[in-house]
């Protein structure tokens, strides 16, 4: 009878995906600080070396996973958007997918806007910042030119409505607000955001 050959635990040309995926485990599990290289290559089954074919250092996969990170959230944001809509209920989609992503990927977001800012950040980071928080400040930028919010600095506005949302979502990571609430929220919270606490 011929043995049956080893099972690995990833096909020929998925370690780099393998590993991805156990390092976000990882960091949602335990944080950044506990990511190695070395207990993720044990958790896949292969040498200790076989990642370096992928990261070079636990750097390069920190910067991987962020840019994978910053994938997801543009293909939610882009599929939450709908430039036909009237801006207030534009603006409501655009914020509950961000919302929801970030509830969901605290951790995640939270080394993607660190490796952001590295002085190291590569033009890759740039772009997939761009893709995500860009896409933000040309609505708001639109709507300026249109007459629907007011003058100023677009990138300026885009981070004051950014970190209102990450606020509502650092709320909800920390148990201070249920994430159905939060969520649920969103609309009111756009409509005050676009017209203010003042009564008319």
């Amino acid at each position: 009878m011929v043995p049956m050959p080893e099972s690995r635990p990833y096909h020929h040309g998925d370690l780099r995906s393998t590993l991805l995926a156990g390092a976000e485990r990882t960091l949602r599990e335990k944080g950044a600080g506990a990511l190695s290289l070395r207990e993720l290559a044990r958790e896949a089954g292969v040498s200790h070396a076989a990642p370096g074919r992928h990261f070079k250092d636990k750097q390069a996969l920190l910067n991987a996973l962020a840019l994978a990170g910053y994938d997801r959230l543009g293909q939610a944001l882009d599929g939450a958007d709908d430039a036909t809509l009237p801006l207030e209920r534009r603006l409501t989609a655009l914020a509950r997918s961000y919302l929801a992503f970030a509830i969901d990927n605290a951790e995640l977001l939270e080394l993607m806007y660190a490796r952001k800012h590295e002085p190291d950040a590569s033009e890759q980071m740039a772009a997939a910042v761009d893709r995500t928080v860009g896409s933000l400040e040309r609505v708001i930028a639109d709507a300026q030119e249109r007459g629907e919010i007011i003058a100023g600095d677009p990138q300026h506005l885009t981070l004051l409505t950014g970190a209102t949302l990450q606020g509502i979502a650092s709320f909800a990571a920390g148990g201070m607000l249920a994430p159905e609430a939060a969520l649920d929220g969103i609309e009111e919270l756009v409509h005050l955001l676009l017209h203010g606490l003042k009564p008319r």
